[in-house]
């Protein structure tokens, strides 16, 4: 364990073109808020090499490969092969993000859920857990998850469900990764099943650059602003921010197994 209240941000997108003018700067700005570990997300192909060339260039970022629902019209024929062979890199820590998403539905459901059960495979193949993206499709989650994890551990990213949801996610064995709709007002939902998840299940990931938190709402994200997401669930859970920050930290290093 790093540094008093080390952060880490379970959920990065630094590669992406949002962040071309200021990388550098946005990842310094990270380091002073006490981010001390960036697991960065592909989405597909070419993502997935940026986030493993990041990965190659910081010493704190790690990575993770895979095609995500909507860039599956892109994908070449040999798709499941290249991802399998990005994750051989020591840096990649899971495979992801994959799963199903009906919200944009640029793939038919069952080349979805074709896509995201050849990948979960090959996470159990690889011995590396699978982090899920489900985008308003969570009974098809649940139902691949129950019948394909097998035991495979995996992350929810983002996750923004009910107490149901979080409790059968939770069966499945998956963590609940937590990112800025955490923070809002009105969530009163999520904020339920923050206080509700136990500790030993929470990470926390900002999606940058998307969702950023209360009260840069609609403003780019970044990993600097994971702070204001684990202080909001410290808060939720009426415990200290280096009680919630360390207990994180352990979860991260036993699902990603740094």
């Amino acid at each position: 364990m790093p540094a008093e209240h080390a952060l880490i941000d379970t959920h990065t997108h630094v590669h992406a073109s949002q962040f071309d003018d200021d990388r550098v700067d946005v990842l310094s700005c990270a380091a002073e808020a006490g981010v001390r570990c960036i697991v960065e997300i592909g989405y597909d192909l070419p993502s997935s090499r940026a986030a493993i060339a990041l990965a190659e260039r910081y010493g704190q970022i790690f990575a993770v490969v895979g095609v995500q629902p909507n860039y599956i019209a892109a994908a070449p024929p040999d798709w499941l092969d290249q991802v399998r062979a990005l994750a051989q890199h020591p840096k990649v820590v899971a495979i992801g993000e994959i799963g199903f998403d009906y919200y944009w539905n640029e793939a038919p459901p069952d080349r979805q859920e074709q896509f995201f059960r050849a990948q979960l495979v090959l996470a159990r193949e690889l011995r590396l857990p699978a982090v899920i993206h489900s985008r308003d499709a969570q009974s098809d989650t649940i139902r691949v998850l129950r019948d394909a994890a097998q035991g495979q551990p995996g992350i929810m990213h983002s996750f923004s469900g009910d107490w149901a949801y979080a409790e059968a996610c939770l069966e499945i064995g998956f963590m609940l990764s937590f990112s800025g709709p955490v923070t809002f007002p009105k969530a009163q939902a999520l904020h339920n099943v923050v206080r509700r998840v136990p500790l030993d299940r929470i990470l926390t990931e900002t999606d940058c650059p998307y969702l950023s938190p209360h009260p840069m709402r609609g403003k780019r994200n970044e990993p600097a602003r994971v702070r204001l997401i684990a202080e909001r669930i410290a808060a939720l859970r009426d415990m200290s921010l280096l009680d919630l920050t360390s207990s994180v930290w352990l979860n991260a290093e036993r699902i990603f197994a740094f």
